[in-house]
């Protein structure tokens, strides 16, 4: 076996073999297959696809990749989510303590940023002391005490993923479906979950730019996650527009407090609570209501219970960049769009994502949005804050936001768009 002919066989539109994908993800994992060289096997993919027998067989070798994970010993159901990627996309801050806080247990497996999305990871780095690295043996007792975790996922859980998922971020090879599908689905069987809610995004600032796609992608880890012993069920979520009123780190860490506390953004704080009444259903926790645990202050007392678990002080203040530069309306009416792909590479291009795998992300940058689609604005008013430690970047980010609005005469009907698309089961 090579990786030339693995890689020629995907280029030329041929179906690789059980052992192809086998040995190739081996290598990969054990450096017998260079960076370069995957990364024309993932453009390969990109282009011309996987069927779903090669994408369970890539699923299968990710996983053997390394250990699997077992959360029987817990008194308490386990029940996960996963998100494909969006803009402003914090859900996952105020939902695992919120799940907790219902009588599930959530073991989070989280990642960093990929392209112009952000990281579940990189934004709770920006709490003084929290720790994203956990052993296996710290992850249990931090679920065991608080009922929720969220952390890098070790280095014994799925490392073929590991590896190429830092790789696609910086090879134009995100979008790949069989990618996403055998990435996300890789770790969250070997994390050992019982029920697993996938949070599919679809539009602008998703990865999957169409209903279609999205439905393509969550019917893949529907199936690998059902073949697979795990009761998964798939949200189709809007993605247009960007989530909440912040896109960056300790932006939107700030910003879930607020949803902890009773308050935040209506979108965010509906989805939190839809996606919290699918995992409960699918842990089979019929009596319990997200929204009052909300409103009571008993997700905020997991929140803090599981920050301080993991190093992190939930009391200190958050990292505020030094510089901010205001853009505003450049006439009245309602909004009537805000990109969330422009507003994402904005944030992107700020500091709070990476061009290389490497590269470190500032805690403080990111965009605040001071108006929605379906706001009345006036010429003048801020409509964006751009934050950011290094003020050489604004000309840089502001390119990218030149088409990212539009603005209708105050008459015009505005129909806002569901938070939640469909949902397949």
């Amino acid at each position: 076996m090579d990786v030339i002919s693995v890689i020629r066989t995907k280029r030329d539109k041929g179906e690789l073999s059980p052992e192809q994908i086998d040995w190739v993800i081996d290598a990969y994992t054990r450096g017998a297959v260079a960076d370069e060289q995957m990364s024309a096997l993932a453009m390969a993919i990109l282009l011309n696809g996987m069927n779903r027998d090669e994408i369970a067989r890539w699923t299968a070798a990710m996983i053997a990749s390394g250990e699997r994970m077992n959360f029987d010993a817990l008194s308490r159901p386990t029940a996960d989510k996963h998100s494909t990627g969006g803009v402003g996309d914090k859900i996952t801050l105020p939902l695992a303590p919120l799940v907790a806080a219902c009588g599930a247990a959530v073991p989070q497996l989280s990642g960093r940023g990929l392209g112009h999305t952000g990281g579940t990871l990189d934004k709770l780095e920006s709490i003084p002391g929290w720790r994203a690295l956990l052993s296996n043996e710290e992850m249990l007792h931090v679920l065991d005490t608080t009922g929720a975790v969220i952390c890098a996922a070790g280095d014994g859980l799925a490392p073929a993923d590991k590896k190429l998922y830092a790789l696609r971020d910086v090879t134009g090879t995100v979008e790949a479906i069989p990618l996403i599908a055998s990435s996300i689905m890789s770790k969250k069987i070997a994390e050992g979950t019982g029920s697993l809610v996938l949070d599919v995004k679809v539009g602008t600032g998703a990865f999957m730019k169409t209903i279609e796609d999205a439905r393509e992608l969550a019917s893949t880890m529907v199936a690998l996650g059902t073949d697979s012993g795990v009761k998964t069920v798939a949200l189709l979520t809007d993605m247009s527009t960007p989530l909440g009123l912040t896109a960056g780190n300790a932006l939107e860490v700030r910003e879930s407090v607020e949803v902890l506390a009773g308050g935040g953004p209506k979108d965010v704080v509906d989805l939190t609570v839809a996606l919290a009444a699918e995992m409960l259903a699918a842990a089979g926790i019929e009596d319990a209501d997200p929204a009052k645990a909300l409103r009571d202050g008993s997700a905020m007392d997991v929140w803090r219970r599981m920050i301080a678990a993991q190093g992190g002080d939930p009391d200190a203040a958050l990292p505020v960049a030094r510089e901010q530069h205001v853009v505003t309306a450049p006439s009245s009416g309602v909004l009537t769009r805000l990109d969330a792909y422009d507003i994402g590479i904005a944030a992107w291009r700020l500091g709070a994502g990476r061009a290389r795998k490497e590269d470190p992300v500032q805690a403080g940058a990111g965009v605040e949005l001071h108006a929605k689609p379906g706001d009345t604005v006036t010429a003048g008013q801020p409509l964006l804050t751009l934050h950011t430690d290094t003020p050489e970047k604004f000309d840089y980010a502001l390119k990218s936001l030149d088409a990212a609005w539009d603005i209708a005469p105050e008459d015009t009907a505005f129909e806002p768009t569901p938070i939640v698309l469909d949902r397949i089961a």
